[in-house]
């Protein structure tokens, strides 16, 4: 949910919406998740995520646009970083909410099958 704090006209709810569609491919977020230990060149991003690089290529342009990651040059090699950092801690709340409902479930679980 939205801050309540913060009036947002349709086009800035567009333009929330288009950054929450960025972190919905999971591609997308194995990347961010490989520069989460700092820059790294395309090769580099490709072998940690097992994907292909032109897949990989395509991702970071798309995160790029987005404003998510920055790329860098340097001789005949791009890096790429993160340009966002507060998108770790979002997908930290994330993962925390998932691990919580998912213990939730599992004792709701483990209690039902005690009782039978």
């Amino acid at each position: 949910m939205l801050p309540t704090s913060i009036e947002l006209n349709d086009e800035a709810m567009e333009l929330v919406a288009r950054r929450f569609k960025l972190l919905s491919d999971p591609m997308r977020l194995k990347i961010l998740h490989a520069l989460h230990s700092g820059e790294k060149t395309v090769t580099e991003i490709v072998e940690l995520t097992g994907s292909t690089q032109p897949n990989i290529s395509k991702h970071l342009a798309a995160l790029r646009n987005g404003g998510l990651v920055r790329r860098r040059s340097e001789s005949n090699l791009a890096y790429f970083s993160i340009a966002a950092p507060f998108i770790f801690e979002l997908c930290d709340r994330v993962c925390q909410s998932i691990a919580t409902e998912l213990d939730s479930l599992q004792k709701n679980f483990s209690l039902q099958n005690q009782t039978k």
